[in-house]
């Protein structure tokens, strides 16, 4: 597993996602921008009750990433994000989803499939909404997903051992 640190930024997405979840002054800020969505589409109307719940969830799905990872078993957390598809396809979108007992998960991981159980995360969500499209905030994370998905493209890397020898010729 990979992460993506765009230029300009201090660390990678996927440490700048889980930071963002952990802290209850980011949270309640975004809940309070969202809340028409936390509440029509999740019936959560107390935004202290969301970032609970969100802190909770995150660290849970931290542990289990970061746990399977190290097995190299990550194929078991990721998913195509289109949910029609049904084959691998060469540098697939991926994400990988929380798991809460209150509801469905609103946390979202989003990767780049290079081969195997291998990937690159290319950021990270809260998706109160039923499509990415919905939202800047999701809409940004599906044109990041593509720019990084294009770079791999133009470098020519179709599975993991190329995104190895990109990294090694840089």
């Amino acid at each position: 597993m990979w992460s993506v640190r765009y230029d300009g930024q201090d660390e990678n997405a996927f440490y700048q996602a889980f930071e963002h979840w952990s802290d209850p002054v980011w949270l309640r800020d975004f809940f309070f921008q969202n809340k028409n969505d936390l509440n029509e589409h999740f019936r959560v109307i107390n935004i202290d009750k969301a970032i609970y719940e969100t802190i909770d969830e995150a660290d849970k799905l931290q542990c289990l990433i970061l746990d399977l990872a190290l097995e190299s078993n990550l194929e078991q957390v990721f998913r195509p994000l289109e949910p029609y598809r049904t084959i691998n396809v060469t540098l697939g979108k991926e994400k990988a989803k929380g798991k809460s007992f209150q509801h469905s998960s609103w946390l979202r991981i989003y990767a780049i499939k290079v081969g195997g159980s291998a990937y690159i995360i290319t950021g990270g969500a809260i998706k109160l909404t039923a499509t990415m499209q919905e939202r800047e905030h999701t809409l940004a994370e599906l044109k990041k997903m593509e720019m990084v998905r294009n770079h791999l493209i133009s470098e020519g890397v179709a599975d993991a051992e190329g995104f190895i020898d990109l990294l090694q010729t840089q």
